[in-house]
Formats: structure tokens, sequence, C-alpha cells
């Protein structure tokens, strides 16, 4: 479960290392009750990049979005699986939904190809 001020890891070469959750979009927390809303694998998060590469586009304090594509929080599949990563990370995308980088480093989960993130999917090194 990510929320917002959550610190994640960046997983794809646009040169941001480290991103700052700011908003979690989509997801509303109940009338009358005191929790945040909380992305998981395939929700679209506002973040704010806290640490970059010296001399890549991406600068900090840089505010982009970005797909969940590893969470440390088990996500249940249809099978009764779970599946569940070492490290929370994002791919940064455009208002399109396509990645802004041309590589994506690590795992990705596939539920990302059922919320029609097909290029993420694609570029991946591993689905899991």
């Amino acid at each position: 479960m990510i929320q917002q001020e959550s610190r994640i890891d960046v997983a794809d070469n646009t040169g941001a290392k480290i991103a700052y959750v700011i908003r979690v979009l989509g997801r509303s927390t109940g009338h009358m009750r005191h929790s945040r809303p909380t992305a998981t694998i395939g929700d679209k998060v506002v973040c704010s990049i806290k640490k970059s590469l010296p001399g890549s586009d991406m600068k900090t304090g840089t505010i982009v979005k970005g797909v969940v594509v590893r969470s440390k929080y088990p996500v249940r599949r249809v099978d009764g699986s779970y599946v569940r990563f070492d490290r929370n990370a994002i791919v940064i995308i455009d208002d399109n939904g396509n990645p802004r980088g041309t590589r994506i480093f690590g795992a990705v989960a596939r539920e990302l190809r059922e919320k029609n993130y097909m290029k993420i999917v694609s570029l991946a090194s591993e689905v899991v």
C-alpha cells in the first residue's frame, strides 16, 4: 500500500531515482473515515522527484505522474495466489499513459496488463 508522503523507487531510465508521493489518483476514502487513499499495482500517483542523476531531464523537485509497478504489500490474484516485491517502485508516464523512459529495470506485475499499460509490460525485462 503506497500512500501520500511515501518515498518510492523509480524503475526506468528517465534519470529519476527516488520519488515522493504527493497524491494518489482515482481513489477516495469513505464518508466519515480517517484513512488515506492507498495505491496498489497499476494505480496512478502524482510524485515529486527527490533524487535524480546529474545531467538528466528529471531535475529534483519536478512534478510527474507515475504508475505503480511493484509493491511490498501483497496483491491477491484471481487464482488465490499472492504476489509481492521487495521494494515499492513506479514508472514515470506522460499524460497519455505511455512511459517517458525507454527502458524499465526489474520485474513488473502481470496486473499491469489488465489495466492497459501494455507498453510498460512490453519494455519490462520480466513480468511476474
